[in-house]
């Protein structure tokens, strides 16, 4: 006799969230976070040490460089980045189906590349929103203001966040950050809409 799976509980959705540096994404999705739409983190698999407290399984996987190259090979990968020589980050296929059958709102917080990949790979199962600056100057100057890069560091994120802006029409909805309290509306309401 074969036991069925229980299915009373619905099977979540994905959300993927991408930004240039200095958008307020991070505010965003906290926000999200707190409005009980049973959304939790994709936990990624990396090949760096711990860090603090970190935890295995809580903040991420940690595993070696030859094991993620094993997992590459398997092509256990729904994406993955070879961030720095032999440090990789990735998500693997059998976690994101865990947290999905579990019911889970799956959220993934990633660069432009990554959230393209997961979007071609689950199609109408994810949303995949981009958080836009008002303007590159807005940018700058938000920047600046957070005081914790140094103006080179700056520059670059400023030259990230151009390319990241032309990749923004593959994305499923863009909303604009320039007033936070309307932004945090807009992206409710098209994740309310997506999770149905």
């Amino acid at each position: 006799m074969s036991v069925q799976p229980n299915n009373t509980n619905r099977r979540g959705k994905l959300l993927i969230f991408c930004a240039p540096s200095g958008t307020g994404k991070s505010t965003l999705v906290q926000f999200l976070m707190e409005q009980g739409l049973n959304m939790h983190y994709s936990i990624s698999t990396t090949t760096r040490p711990p860090r603090g407290t970190e935890q295995n399984g809580v903040e991420y996987f940690f595993i070696t460089t030859d094991e993620f190259r094993e997992h590459i090979k398997n092509n256990d990968f729904v994406e993955y980045e070879e961030v720095y020589t032999n440090k990789f980050y990735g998500t693997l296929k059998s976690q994101v189906e865990n947290q999905l059958a579990d019911g889970q709102n799956v959220v993934f917080d990633v660069d432009v590349n990554g959230g393209l990949r997961i979007k071609k790979f689950y199609g109408e199962q994810a949303l995949a929103l981009f958080i836009m600056p008002p303007s590159i100057d807005e940018l700058r100057r938000r920047l600046v203001a957070r005081g914790t890069d140094a103006p080179e560091i700056i520059e670059q994120r400023l030259a990230r966040a151009e390319y990241e802006i032309s990749q923004a029409q593959y994305f499923d909805a863009q909303i604009v950050n320039d007033n936070l309290d309307k932004a945090k509306s807009d992206v409710l309401a098209v994740v309310n809409q997506f999770l149905g």
